[in-house]
């Protein structure tokens, strides 16, 4: 992976062994060395101080402190270092799997949020993937596409809201916790429902992608609905994908229909970037007993059968509900939490994984050309 932009102004006998240094640390994400990954834009010298500047391809504004403190400690190991002044920042790429569909206006990437079947967590795991990837500091949009079922509006607080159309062709969007959000939840009041077959359901989708005011976003999250039905099938084929996240329970009903989701992306060439399992284990309060209700190790089975990675396990935990009843999620209702943290893990690789999954493209195509 490449820098767009390097600008190095060391004297030979630094840069080597400040690159070796630099390179030497690896990314816990992208499994590369700072140099390797592209991370590394500018070097220079203020007297005895090195001025570092880096720019990540994915969010991870949570980690900068630590990796400032190892990367400062090892450089100043190298004679005529005596400080590190740092800068860091991050900078999303547009990416699409689906290359021939047109990308949606102010997103640069799409991420699926998919199950097999209901009941497992799936649009809990979405909402909270959203507010943990903006807690990197990604600027992050989620789409409801839960046509029979909307659930994101009461996740986020904002049940009240109304879309606006300024112009008559394109809706506003609600602003929760710092992300936008959309859902047909937030066009129809609660005595209403949407009884609809369906290409009803999967036009009202593609009207909700297209046709709201989405402001900016390094990522849009979109939760399905689960199963492989219609509105997936539309997703597929209609929206500029990035990549997808499978979303189960340890027990054997609900792994069978997470491996129809994963073989579903599969099959329409949408990357699966991994799997997460909730519900995953019991940890007692009083004396820290791990029990497993729905089993074990499911969600690793299902990850290594298929070869993509187990993004995280999320605990049976009641807190997690009521945060979500409350209309305040888990990862802003206890930001310094333990089940937070996981999110925010999940968020890192699941970012990390589509800026590799981009470069690699761009590699690929690159060799195309070349050719």
């Amino acid at each position: 992976m490449s820098s767009a932009s390097q600008d190095y102004r060391l004297s030979d006998a630094l840069l080597g062994p400040v690159l070796n240094t630099l390179n030497a640390y690896q990314d816990p994400y992208l499994k590369q060395g700072l140099v390797d990954a592209g991370c590394v834009t500018k070097l220079a010298m203020n007297g005895t101080q090195l001025q570092l500047g880096m720019v990540y391809p994915y969010p991870c504004e949570t980690q900068y402190r630590d990796t400032v403190m190892a990367l400062t400690q090892a450089l100043a190991k190298i004679d005529g270092i005596d400080e590190v002044e740092a800068e860091m920042d991050f900078k999303v790429k547009s990416y699409s799997a689906t290359g021939n569909i047109p990308p949606i206006p102010n997103v640069k990437q799409v991420i699926a949020v998919a199950s097999g079947k209901g009941g497992v967590g799936k649009s809990t795991t979405a909402v909270n993937l959203a507010l943990a990837l903006a807690a990197e500091g990604a600027n992050v949009g989620i789409l409801d596409a839960d046509i029979y079922g909307p659930s994101v509006p009461m996740m986020l607080g904002v049940t009240d809201f109304r879309p606006l159309s300024p112009d008559g062709k394109y809706m506003t969007c609600a602003n929760a916790h710092g992300i936008s959000a959309q859902s047909i939840g937030f066009l129809l009041t609660d005595d209403q429902a949407a009884v609809w077959r369906g290409p009803m359901a999967a036009g009202a989708l593609l009207q909700l992608v297209n046709e709201s005011l989405w402001q900016d976003l390094d990522y849009l999250v979109i939760d399905l609905p689960p199963g492989t039905g219609d509105i997936q099938l539309t997703l597929s084929q209609k929206v500029p994908v990035s990549g997808a996240v499978i979303v189960t329970t340890p027990q054997d009903i609900a792994l069978a229909d997470a491996q129809k989701g994963i073989s579903m992306f599969e099959k329409v060439n949408i990357p699966v970037l991994g799997v997460v399992e909730n519900m995953s284990f019991y940890l007692c309060p009083e004396c820290g007993h791990k029990e497993y209700p729905f089993g074990s190790d499911g969600g690793a089975r299902i990850a290594q059968r298929y070869n993509v990675p187990l993004l995280g396990a999320l605990p049976l935990n009641g807190n997690i509900r009521e945060n979500m009843d409350q209309g305040v999620p888990t990862v802003v209702a206890d930001a310094d939490g333990e089940v937070a943290a996981i999110y925010r893990d999940i968020a890192r690789k699941v970012a990390a994984s589509l800026a590799l999954q981009q470069q690699q493209s761009t590699v690929s195509i690159a060799i195309s050309e070349e050719e």
